[in-house]
């Protein structure tokens, strides 16, 4: 079959494979391949087990693997076929040298850019799906364009807007395509190039041009007020425990205000993810170099907001199992960042795990979809923390529930069979506000959410 257009996708991660899945799903005429140096991951991509978990996901790999859509190692291939290429490769935050623990680290990013300039024979577009800093877009053009062999790479901005757990209905139906560009006759083409890709299924008006750098800038930013909501939230909901004020009512009457709205004022044990630390210790960094320093520091309060607010789970916990939880068993139901993925990165749980851990805590955990990447995130205290999958067991002689994902299949557990199996007194610190907290009081437990007054029966 001849194909009208080959694309490739450099990084087989929670972006860049949903994302060609689904161009591949809208665009049947076009060939899409996706490689990674992880033999393993392909690996995974072609098995019926894939790497990672999202509703919806497998059907759609299954639909399109083998017909037009290729996952393999081959990237020196991959990179010759192809004339449009998306890079997504991690970006994380730098953990060393000159902006450690906030710069984001390129290496990887430069790597590749640096392989496309060495297999590539003809001018290619090259589409950045990374979140990255502000203009890196030009260091990657000045990488790729100062060669002799009189090649033209034209750099496009095309960040990523995706949630976990809903990643294939954000892919299929976005609020928004952001496409950024050189506003350059070249850099115009190329843009018009990739946004007949998406104009494929995605309605005109949602697919917004913009220079390259206000694409770039624009990611960090949208993940940098979310993060901040959230923040915001969880500082009044220490204020709620406080004055016995109901952070849920707050929140619905301060998310009736169309000022506001009422997308992301749950309050909770804290946020997650891959994003949205990443990007905000990125902007604070790119703030900082500019000498925005009232800037900068007023975008890390929201992560220390969020750290806190995890500290003091743990410490509400510890005042209310008597000031020791030295051999009590904790049980921790939920380990990824939030529900319907097996993400854990950034997740509470960790940091609550190794907080509890610290006291002496015995811990399992439970988790339908996160305990494989549970293991490697306490790699190193593992001897100290049993995974177990079924909650019941789970739960079976522990002095405490730690509901730390807002799993479904929480809510309906039965609880009666949970109390019983439980040392009493049985406590629940519910970090999610998804269960009925006065039904479990009248079980017996004493129950702890976050930002409303606890329940207890002493």
């Amino acid at each position: 079959m001849t194909f009208e257009k080959n694309i490739l996708c450099i990084g087989a991660g929670y972006v860049g494979a949903p994302t060609m899945a689904m161009i591949a799903a809208k665009c049947p005429r076009y060939k899409v391949q996706v490689v990674d140096i992880d033999r393993e991951k392909i690996k995974a991509w072609n098995s019926d087990q894939l790497p990672i978990y999202e509703p919806g996901l497998d059907e759609l790999v299954k639909k399109t693997r083998g017909r037009n859509l290729f996952l393999s190692a081959e990237i020196e291939r991959g990179i010759q076929e192809c004339d449009i290429i998306f890079v997504s490769v991690n970006t994380p935050t730098k953990g060393f040298g000159q902006g450690a623990g906030k710069a984001a680290d390129l290496q990887f990013w430069e790597r590749t850019a640096r392989q496309i300039l060495e297999n590539s024979a003809g001018d290619k577009i090259i589409v950045e799906k990374s979140t990255l800093p502000v203009r890196t877009a030009e260091a990657m053009e000045r990488i790729l364009n100062g060669n002799p062999k009189g090649i033209h790479f034209d750099v496009i901005s095309n960040p990523e807007f995706l949630a976990e757990g809903s990643a294939v209905k954000d892919l299929e139906s976005p609020d928004r395509v952001l496409i950024g560009s050189r506003e350059t006759p070249e850099g115009v083409k190329a843009r018009k190039a990739i946004v007949e890709i998406y104009a494929n299924w995605v309605d005109r008006d949602r697919i917004i041009e913009s220079n390259v750098w206000s694409s770039e800038l624009s990611k960090l930013t949208a993940n940098a007020f979310l993060a901040q909501r959230i923040s915001s939230i969880n500082s009044i909901s220490a204020l709620c425990e406080k004055t016995e004020a109901d952070i849920d009512e707050i929140a619905s009457a301060v998310g009736m205000d169309s000022r506001v709205g009422r997308h992301f004022l749950k309050a909770s044990v804290g946020f997650g993810g891959s994003c949205f630390k990443k990007d905000i210790l990125n902007l604070v960094y790119i703030c900082e170099g500019y000498g925005l320093i009232e800037v900068a520091q007023y975008w890390e309060w929201v992560i220390r907001i969020n750290e806190w607010q995890e500290r003091r789970f743990i410490l509400n916990m510890l005042a209310n199992l008597f000031n020791t939880m030295a051999g009590k068993k904790i049980a921790i139901l939920g380990f990824a960042f939030k529900a319907d993925t097996g993400d854990t990165r950034e997740s509470a749980a960790i940091y609550v795990t190794r907080g509890l851990i610290e006291e002496h805590a015995q811990i399992v955990i439970s988790d339908p979809k996160a305990l494989d990447n549970a293991r490697k995130d306490l790699h190193d205290v593992v001897d100290r923390v049993a995974f177990e999958p079924d909650p019941y067991k789970a739960a079976e002689g522990a002095h405490a529930l730690a509901i730390l994902t807002e799993w479904g299949l929480y809510k309906e557990l039965d609880y009666k069979r949970i109390f019983k199996s439980m040392v009493h007194p049985a406590f629940i610190f519910d970090g999610r506000n998804i269960l009925d907290h006065k039904r479990l009081f009248d079980m017996g437990f004493n129950v702890f959410p976050i930002g409303k007054t606890p329940l207890k029966h002493f």
